[in-house]
């Protein structure tokens, strides 16, 4: 359910229950795009089924799901029928025309080629702690996280959220993991890193599938290279890539946490959720622990 995770503090003056979290997201249920829509951005139903309900409720946790849809329109099919039609009016008239006209010439274009384009639609998971107040973004990238807490705040009244901030930045953590050749209480190091120089070269190196607790690792490190990126597993359960930013990448839950489990009358959606929540609820307060503990805004 969820292979990147963002994660941010829910304000202290937030509370809602689900019905009040289903009635808000209403407003702003996703519509697929229009004929001449470049893109559209809405919430659809977390557990895939038309019609559904935008919020689900599963053991205290409430998941959301944001839809984006996009009219893939390739610049250069615009970009070079508008050179046709430039060539056409100076063929016709003599006059070449200037910036502004073919700016104008190139949105005709756009506009007319819009309702042929093909759309690319993508999701993302939301998953809201109201005990713990974890507000926590299935997304790749900070950008795309941002975008959907700017929706979540703008349809959620007195919600608000802050990236979570700790005592130790991951960057020094890293740093001293990888030295001392000691994970923090509950982690292993895998085989994954990425380090970073921190002067004007911008020197990269990459491990992969490549074992860290060697000195040629430590070297690098002590010689000023900084990790961006570290593969770990809490426990034996949960394996992730963390990093700089406090980002958890290509998560993966081990077999082990999949024991006993069964989906029994549901389509799975349950079960997944149940795991992923439960699983997260306990490793992000160990590796916030790691980190030298929470900064409380």
């Amino acid at each position: 359910m969820f292979k990147n995770v963002i994660v941010y503090r829910i304000g202290p003056q937030w509370s809602a229950t689900l019905a009040q979290i289903e009635e808000c997201l209403e407003s702003a249920r996703f519509v697929e795009c229009g004929a001449s829509q470049e893109k559209s951005i809405g919430w659809t139903e977390p557990r895939g089924e038309d019609h559904g309900p935008l919020a689900e409720a599963v053991a205290g946790q409430f998941l959301l799901k944001l839809m984006l849809e996009t009219r893939a329109l390739p610049s250069s099919v615009v970009n070079r029928k508008a050179k046709e039609r430039v060539a056409q009016i100076e063929a016709s008239t003599g006059r070449k025309p200037g910036k502004k006209e073919t700016r104008e010439i190139k949105d005709d274009i756009r506009l007319a080629l819009m309702p042929l384009a093909f759309t690319k639609q993508s999701s993302v998971t939301v998953w809201l702690d109201p005990e713990a107040r974890y507000l926590v973004v299935d997304a790749a990238s900070q950008a795309k996280a941002d975008e959907v807490l700017t929706l979540l705040v703008k349809c959620l009244p007195d919600m608000s959220a802050t990236l979570l901030n700790t005592q130790m930045s991951p960057t020094a953590a890293m740093s001293h993991w990888l030295v001392s050749q000691e994970a923090p209480q509950g982690f292993s190091v895998d085989r994954e890193c990425e380090l970073k120089a921190a002067d004007e070269s911008k020197a990269v190196v990459r491990y992969a599938r490549h074992p860290l607790d060697n000195e040629e690792v430590r070297q690098h490190v002590q010689g000023g290279k900084l990790p961006t990126r570290l593969a770990l597993t809490w426990n034996n359960r949960v394996s992730f890539v963390l990093t700089e930013a406090l980002q958890l990448k290509k998560m993966a839950f081990l077999d082990v946490v999949f024991e006993g489990a069964s989906t029994g009358k549901d389509d799975g959606f349950d079960t997944d959720a149940t795991i992923a929540t439960g699983e997260l609820r306990q490793l992000l307060p160990a590796l916030l622990e790691a980190l030298g503990g929470e900064v409380q805004a």
